[in-house]
């Protein structure tokens, strides 16, 4: 363990892993934090925390069966001349899951306020969490295939899964927040949130999408999104002040 603390290959390694975790969790951050959305406001907090809880104990129960995780990409059977293994099924089967979750919750935002308030009221906080484990499976074993093909030593993984589980408690009720009080923002995160479920599909049947891309596009319409927001803003204190002007004289 002392040569482990002290070698800086060890950090370097810890320090990519724990910001590749944090890349690969703001998928499950975004889409946790629209599902406790829809439970009262006094049991969003629990279940948030419960459901990254649950999302760490996950990544390192399956760190600790390295064998079984190397073993699901062994092929299992083959469809319309594509090799489907283990972890091609449960990526499909979450992809699936994520584009149908995705348009169910676009189709309560379209809905209208009255149906949202019925929803909210009538969600059941065991449902919620049981939607999170879903989520928090499918996330976790992308995420640690994908930390099995960069790191050798499970002490580091496990290491990096703590620090950055720890780092997505600290900022996900603020983004929770921030997603909840603006509606254009979590309808795009829910939009990109289908493009994700697509793309574990295609993933799921061997056709690699660059990540980077879905990114990018992600991170340049929340920008644009931002700007708009702060644009909104400022013209409604310009139309606040317009209207005060007259009362003053």
């Amino acid at each position: 363990m002392i040569e482990l603390l002290s070698s800086p290959e060890a950090w370097i390694a810890f320090a990519t892993l724990t910001a590749l975790e944090l890349v690969l969790g703001i998928d499950n951050i975004i889409f946790i934090s629209i599902l406790v959305d829809r439970l009262p406001a006094h049991q969003r907090e629990l279940a948030r925390k419960i459901g990254l809880a649950m999302a760490m104990l996950m990544r390192i129960g399956l760190l600790l069966v390295l064998s079984w995780i190397i073993g699901l990409v062994t092929p299992l059977f083959t469809l319309f001349e594509q090799a489907i293994s283990g972890r091609d099924l449960i990526l499909i089967a979450g992809g699936l899951f994520l584009v149908w979750k995705s348009t169910s919750e676009i189709h309560h935002a379209i809905e209208g306020a009255a149906s949202e308030t019925q929803t909210k009221a009538g969600s059941n906080f065991s449902a919620v969490i049981m939607q999170i484990m879903v989520v928090d499976l499918v996330f976790s074993l992308d995420s640690i295939i994908t930390a099995v093909g960069m790191v050798d030593d499970v002490r580091i993984m496990i290491s990096a899964v703590i620090a950055s589980v720890a780092l997505m408690m600290v900022f996900a009720k603020p983004i929770g927040q921030f997603v909840s009080d603006h509606p254009t923002v979590k309808m795009l995160a829910l939009s990109f949130l289908v493009v994700v479920g697509v793309v574990l599909i295609a993933e799921g049947f061997d056709h690699h999408v660059p990540k980077g891309y879905v990114y990018f596009a992600m991170a340049f319409s929340l920008i644009v999104e931002l700007l708009n927001i702060r644009l909104r803003k400022r013209s409604s204190r310009a139309k606040l002040h317009a209207s005060r002007i007259p009362g003053d004289h």
